[in-house]
């Protein structure tokens, strides 16, 4: 059998978010998503120079930025089984409110969004 062009269970694009404090990102990461840690490289002199975490059926990778690579507000979406619960969980876990969650009329979905610590805004989504 040949080996595959990427490792199984990984998906073909991934967001890659260039974070300050990619330690702690992952931890937010692990407690709102319940996230498993798949790799992590550390960076000679400190710091996270890349790691892998996955939530559901998605791989994200992240470091902690450095002078040639800063840190980038990112906006991430994803869906969840129950936006409420996760949307407390996020603002529990310490990251800011940017949109409690609701359910506009043109939209199937019920969608709340939230801003880690790290800088990412994380829009968590239920279909209702």
């Amino acid at each position: 059998m040949a080996t595959s062009y990427k490792p199984d269970g990984y998906n073909s694009a991934s967001p890659y978010l260039m974070v300050k404090g990619a330690a702690q990102t992952i931890e937010f990461l692990q407690k709102v998503f319940g996230a498993e840690l798949l790799r992590h490289y550390e960076r000679e002199g400190g710091g996270i120079m890349h790691a892998e975490v996955r939530i559901d059926d998605t791989v994200i990778m992240l470091s902690d930025a450095a002078d040639a690579w800063p840190a980038i507000e990112s906006f991430v979406h994803i869906y969840v089984e129950d936006a409420d619960a996760v949307f407390q969980k996020g603002i529990d876990a310490g990251a800011s409110v940017v949109q409690e969650p609701v359910q506009k009329s043109a939209d199937d979905d019920r969608r709340g969004g939230f801003k880690d610590p790290g800088g990412t805004t994380w829009w968590v989504a239920t279909q209702a």
